[in-house]
């Protein structure tokens, strides 16, 4: 009876103190939640800007906080500045696209007789857009619910890009207070990673690491070029809108759907509108961007990293289908993880 006491008793404790670490654990998550996805990226960021941050610091004669200050501002820059060009683009052309349609000032070109033969749908396309050349109020008009459920998508959109930038804000911030103790963060990085992984913990630390700029190269990198080549395009050829189709071609090729959907459409207006030769000119200038990203990702995508380009890719892919755009980086980490975890077992001598 002694010793079922005794049993109790410590179970009873035992219970207790895990009942207590579970609810602090889920109380610090709770009032961390808000911090969590700029977090995440402020990790991400730091990962993949060490290089830099390293190259900083040299040049700084090896001043941690300067350097990091000059990296996080440097990465503001490069998001506040096109963000508020690409904002105020836009504000300007919604406003003197609503003042056209108000003092009928606004008018479309004629299409040309080959929009006839364009295929699927090339016959309503230039009856419509002949009755938008010749009253464009009653043509805008019969379209009037689409341009609706399009109108409150963009303004739905734009409030999801305008919370994104501010998660950006203060993911870059914790990005500069990362690199400035990153020595301190990667030992305990390292150490964690051997806790739980015991000697091999060290190398799939570097391993996800690694990852992390493996896809920031590849996928984010190869997006971000493909989508100012882009812009540069719509700009020389004077399309409207050019900043708002070349924020469009960025999120289509980070989801990796492809920048297709919207040059094809550009390609086709340009040569309604403009004369054969740039037209042309313009033709090649898009395909030459559009397959662009089937000759960088094989390069820069699996660049430092022991493992199949197939891996990190259905990992990016799949974790972006499950989680969203941070889930490219964590899907990647996690199924290179789990595929270095598969062939340590499956390799493994077994003890006689």
């Amino acid at each position: 009876m002694t010793d079922e006491k005794v049993f109790v008793s410590n179970a009873l404790e035992a219970t207790i103190r895990i009942g207590i670490i579970i609810l602090l654990a889920a109380w610090c998550f709770d009032i961390a939640k808000p911090f969590i996805v700029p977090m995440a990226w402020g990790i991400i960021i730091a990962v993949a800007g060490y290089p830099g941050y390293l190259k900083v610091r040299r040049l700084m004669g090896g001043r941690d906080g300067a350097a990091a200050v000059l990296v996080a501002v440097l990465g503001l820059a490069l998001l506040i500045i096109p963000a508020v060009i690409l904002s105020t683009t836009l504000v300007d052309s919604v406003q003197g696209l609503a003042k056209g349609l108000q003092e009928g000032t606004i008018s479309v070109p004629p299409p040309a007789e080959s929009v006839k033969d364009w295929p699927l749908a090339g016959e309503q396309i230039y009856v419509f857009w002949h009755e938008a050349f010749e009253d464009l109020p009653v043509a805008a008009a019969k379209i009037a619910p689409q341009l609706r459920i399009v109108s409150s998508w963009l303004l739905s959109m734009v409030a999801g890009v305008s919370f994104g930038i501010l998660q950006f804000v203060i993911a870059i911030i914790i990005a500069g207070f990362l690199l400035a103790s990153a020595e301190g963060g990667a030992k305990t990085t390292h150490a964690i990673a051997t806790r739980l992984a015991g000697d091999k913990g060290a190398e799939f630390a570097r391993l996800a690491e690694a990852t992390v700029r493996s896809v920031t190269r590849g996928i984010l990198g190869v997006a971000l070029i493909q989508s100012l080549l882009a812009g540069l395009g719509f700009i020389v050829m004077g399309i409207p809108g050019a900043g708002l189709w070349a924020l469009l071609c960025l999120l289509l090729s980070v989801i990796q759907i492809g920048i297709v959907f919207i040059n094809l459409p550009i390609v086709l207006y340009a040569f309604s509108t403009t004369d054969p030769i740039p037209a042309t000119l313009f033709l090649i200038w898009s395909v030459f961007v559009t397959l662009l990203d089937n000759i960088l990702k094989p390069i820069v995508l699996g660049q430092g990293v022991d493992v199949p380009m197939a891996v990190i890719f259905v990992g990016a892919i799949g974790g972006f289908l499950s989680s969203g755009i941070i889930g490219l980086f964590v899907g990647a980490v996690v199924l290179v993880l789990g595929y270095k975890l598969f062939l340590a077992w499956l390799y493994q001598t077994p003890e006689v």
